[in-house]
């Protein structure tokens, strides 16, 4: 039989996972990438990993996102899709420079709905953005 303090911290875990998924009433409400600004040749390869951390309504708590959109785009939450940039990220928040162009992109992690543009963008609704610098 299962002690009422292991069921509160299993019934916790459990709630957190839901919320982490969309899962219930609770809702994201703000996305935090980290690093907030890098600049490419400071990380070995180039290669960058970002993290994002949420906070859902009815708590004040930062919890890491697992499944998050993560693209490069623009400060208004609209990812660039096939648009040449400077930089590439992957599904996981590893980014890179293409080597393509130079300069400062926006990196956004969050959620949203596919804008439908040939171009393969998305809106993201509520998102987070970070800056990587391409030299």
């Amino acid at each position: 039989m299962m002690s009422r303090l292991k069921w509160a911290e299993v019934s916790f875990a459990l709630f957190a996972v839901l919320g982490t998924l969309g899962c219930g009433n609770s809702k994201l409400t703000s996305v935090t990438i980290s690093p907030a600004t890098a600049d490419a040749q400071n990380f070995p390869g180039g290669q960058v990993q970002f993290t994002s951390t949420g906070t859902f309504s009815g708590s004040s708590k930062q919890v890491q996102l697992k499944n998050i959109t993560w693209c490069v785009g623009s400060s208004s939450g609209v990812c660039n899709g096939n648009i040449a940039s400077a930089a590439s990220i992957d599904g996981n928040g590893l980014a890179q420079c293409t080597g393509v162009l130079t300069g400062t992109v926006t990196i956004l992690a969050g959620t949203g709905h596919s804008m439908g543009n040939p171009d393969g963008g998305a809106q993201l609704d509520v998102f987070g953005t970070a800056q990587l610098t391409c030299p």
